[in-house]
């Protein structure tokens, strides 16, 4: 998806900022056939599966994987041009490294609905996100942004971004173009 030529300058911008916090994309394989190609090429980024365990390869096609992004790789514009508009995923900016960000945002993957039955929650399809952050109370907000400062994802139109963070407890939402 370009819009406008291209949109990873502009999101490049807010993606990749000082040099302690880290980016990283949460993508979703369900959304995107050929994640698994991506993450086990020749130019692969440091990733990990938020589905632990032996897979079945069914699973590991669809689970969501947490992949770090070095500005201007070939992985991070691949993600942002890609991806942008079609689901694929949303992206975090963490103080963390991979491997501590990873074990939080694991902990989000299963919820226990009212009936008490365990369910995955895709809190990384961007179309989850943008319309669950806003409805959390302080407690969940910091339940689910933990380590993250910055959650980016595309809003309801590919020339759309959100930005949510956290100040005080309290969800910020900003609204960008493209």
């Amino acid at each position: 998806m370009t819009i406008g030529g291209t949109i990873y300058p502009r999101l490049s911008t807010l993606l990749f900022g000082p040099d302690s916090l880290h980016t990283y994309a949460l993508l979703d394989g369900a959304s995107n056939n050929g994640l698994l190609d991506v993450l086990y090429g020749n130019n692969r980024p440091k990733f990990e599966c938020l589905f632990t365990g032996d897979l079945a390869p069914d699973m590991a096609y669809v689970a969501p994987y947490l992949a770090e992004m070095q500005e201007g790789s070939e992985f991070a514009r691949w993600a942002v041009e890609g991806g942008w508009g079609k689901h694929w995923g949303i992206f975090a900016i963490s103080k963390l490294e991979l491997a501590p960000l990873w074990r939080h945002l694991r902990s989000l993957t299963r919820i226990i609905d009212p009936d008490g039955k365990p369910m995955y929650f895709r809190f990384y399809d961007p179309r989850v996100l943008r319309q669950f952050l806003p409805t959390c109370d302080a407690g969940q907000l910091k339940a689910i942004f933990g380590p993250v400062d910055k959650f980016i994802l595309e809003g309801p139109t590919p020339e759309e971004g959100l930005m949510f963070s956290l100040h005080d407890g309290e969800l910020l939402k900003e609204t960008f173009s493209l």
